[in-house]
């Protein structure tokens, strides 16, 4: 079996069976391996080059992602082939990241970072003096996760600790989680809304013009999931006329072109699209690449399935 596995250096954590080759996807252009022979693909992220290179693997058994999000292979892996994600192992990652970014922005940490680096005190009023408003705890906030998976089960945990209300949405309603068509009937209420659902056709623009302007005065919204999961143009004009706060590390395009309005709107924290990127998480990834190997070889049911 030959496994064609993007080229990270957190493969070390890759345990793989007696008899599996492994050949990698070099970061420059390079040759590369016989694609009739491999059967499990496990690509870097929207690589061009391989997503090209698909059609040549004709004995491919599985496309493993190390990420969550697999919008951008499914188009071009032939029908009948699976793909599996990582979910799982970016939990801890992207939760720490969510709860990093609500205690910044509720502390107003971004102002005070910038009058640090223009050596303002800018503790109280005087003279007239500017000064950011006060920092509003987190303590009684209410926080709405939309996609109440993983992710949203690992956010939640970390929040229980400061005394927050949380609801939780998803695709499929269940006990203790509402269904997104309740959207429209929670955003008004609450004071954080935490955007984790993976994109699909049915979830691209979610979060809308409509449900952007019925956030109350203040309200936070974090995205942590796709960027045309949210209109981007609504929430960039809610921005600048400072009706809401966002933190995103998500943006649509990505990389977000320099001239683009969002680099300089107000009551924005944005990251480039990195709140799972730790070293932990991608081991963790990896290691679920060998079990998956496993299983494959085993004949057993593969776990994560996208698309079977």
């Amino acid at each position: 079996m030959l496994i064609w596995a993007a080229d990270r250096p957190e493969r070390d954590a890759l345990e793989l069976p007696n008899g599996v080759e492994l050949a990698t996807v070099p970061r420059d252009p390079g040759e590369d391996p016989d694609l009739a022979r491999v059967e499990v693909l496990v690509p870097p992220y929207r690589s061009r080059r391989v997503l090209d290179a698909l059609p040549g693997m004709s004995a491919l058994r599985l496309v493993q992602a190390l990420e969550s999000g697999v919008e951008w292979l499914l188009p071009h892996v032939p029908a009948g082939v699976p793909v599996c994600n990582s979910r799982g192992a970016h939990d801890a990652a992207v939760a720490e990241w969510v709860l990093g970014v609500v205690l910044a922005m509720q502390r107003k940490l971004p102002e005070h970072l910038d009058a640090q680096r223009q050596a303002l005190w800018r503790n109280v009023v005087r003279r007239g003096e500017w000064q950011p408003p006060f920092a509003g705890d987190l303590e009684g906030s209410t926080v709405l996760i939309v996609g109440h998976g993983s992710i949203g089960a690992a956010v939640e945990r970390r929040l229980d600790p400061f005394g927050v209300d949380v609801l939780r949405v998803a695709r499929r309603e269940r006990p203790g989680v509402q269904a997104v068509s309740e959207l429209p009937s929670l955003i008004p209420s609450v004071d954080v809304v935490v955007v984790l659902v993976p994109l699909s056709a049915d979830t691209e623009g979610l979060i809308g013009a409509e449900e952007i302007g019925a956030m109350k005065p203040g309200a936070l919204l974090v995205n942590a999931g796709r960027g045309r999961l949210v209109d981007q143009e609504a929430l960039t004009e809610a921005l600048y006329e400072e009706r809401i706060r966002a933190a995103l590390d998500v943006t649509d395009p990505e990389p977000l072109p320099v001239d683009n309005r969002l680099w300089s709107a107000p009551n924005l924290l944005l990251t480039p699209h990195m709140a799972g990127d730790t070293p932990r998480r991608y081991r963790r990834s990896w290691r679920f690449v060998g079990e998956q190997v496993e299983r494959l070889r085993n004949g057993q049911p593969l776990e994560n399935a996208v698309q079977a």
